[in-house]
């Protein structure tokens, strides 16, 4: 065989197992790339996080997701979804993102987090940005939002005691429970504006019963006593004014002589309820970014 077919063959055979291993080295770079770019989505979200930039950040984050569903940062992606909505006031949006995460993740370490998100969520629907200088104003809102928040944080206390989120879930739970008792308090005065007594009393009775820790419970004893006096019941009058009067003293609904005189100071002490052991909570924007979480690589 001469020289130059003996190369020709060489070329041939090489030229053929070359294109037995092409599938094999393009499946191994397609699969690397597949992966760095999984790395580079997640890492470029979390830079718009960084800087502020949180609809970038969603945006991101939601391609990541759907690209690589069951990629190493997927689990923390949808974690990191409801923050990143909750900062961008998508608040419908964080609360479903929330809920999803629950059910599709129960033991993720992070589960005392999502459960504190939510709780702010719930506290931030119906907030705009005069709410920080006018905190009474709320109370007089529908505090559906506010209940629900309480409910949120007393799961997180209840079921993760030691949570580092804990803290200032309690904080925020005597600040939403004063809203809540002042709340009823306005609504009990408007039914004592109106001479609906009978619920004016109910009111002030479920102050009193449930919130006795709160500003309010005076203002439920004095709404008490005057509801009871109109609806002709004496005795449970008169029963509410020595608690009154043995545990709230100084309370306005006294005049200077020691006397009862409910209606005028009463309702101006309700109009500042709020202004009382809120811990600057209203209006606080600082919310802490998830923990790193992700899962193992198969």
């Amino acid at each position: 065989m001469s020289r130059q077919l003996r190369i020709g063959f060489l070329l041939l055979v090489f030229g053929a197992s070359g294109c037995a291993w092409m599938p094999f080295i393009g499946s191994d770079k397609e699969e690397t790339e597949a992966y760095t770019t999984e790395e580079i989505l997640y890492n470029s979200a979390r830079n718009s996080m960084r800087s502020g930039n949180y609809n970038a950040a969603i945006e991101k984050l939601e391609r990541l997701e759907a690209r690589f569903p069951f990629g190493r940062h997927a689990e923390q992606a949808q974690l990191e979804l409801i923050y990143a909505r909750l900062m961008a006031h998508s608040l419908d949006d964080a609360e479903s993102a929330a809920d999803r995460f629950l059910r599709l993740h129960p033991q993720n370490p992070n589960i005392d987090y999502v459960l504190y998100l939510q709780g702010l969520i719930s506290e931030r629907f119906d907030r705009n940005l005069f709410d920080r200088f006018r905190p009474g104003d709320l109370a007089k809102r529908d505090v559906t939002n506010a209940r629900q928040a309480f409910a949120h944080y007393s799961d997180l206390l209840r079921n993760y005691p030691d949570s580092i989120y804990a803290k200032d879930a309690r904080q925020r739970m005597v600040h939403l429970r004063n809203l809540i008792a002042t709340s009823e308090i306005n609504i009990a005065m408007y039914y004592m504006s109106r001479g609906a007594y009978v619920a004016a009393a109910n009111r002030a009775r479920g102050v009193v019963e449930n919130y006795s820790q709160t500003p309010a419970a005076s203002d439920a004893l004095a709404i008490l006593v005057e509801a009871s006096y109109q609806l002709g019941l004496p005795e449970t009058a008169n029963d509410a004014l020595r608690i009154l009067a043995l545990n709230y003293p100084e309370h306005s609904a006294f005049d200077i002589d020691g006397n009862f005189a409910f209606a005028q100071a009463t309702r101006q002490r309700t109009r500042s309820l709020l202004n009382v052991m809120t811990f600057g909570l209203i209006g606080r924007s600082g919310v802490p970014e998830p923990a790193s979480f992700e899962q193992p690589r198969n």
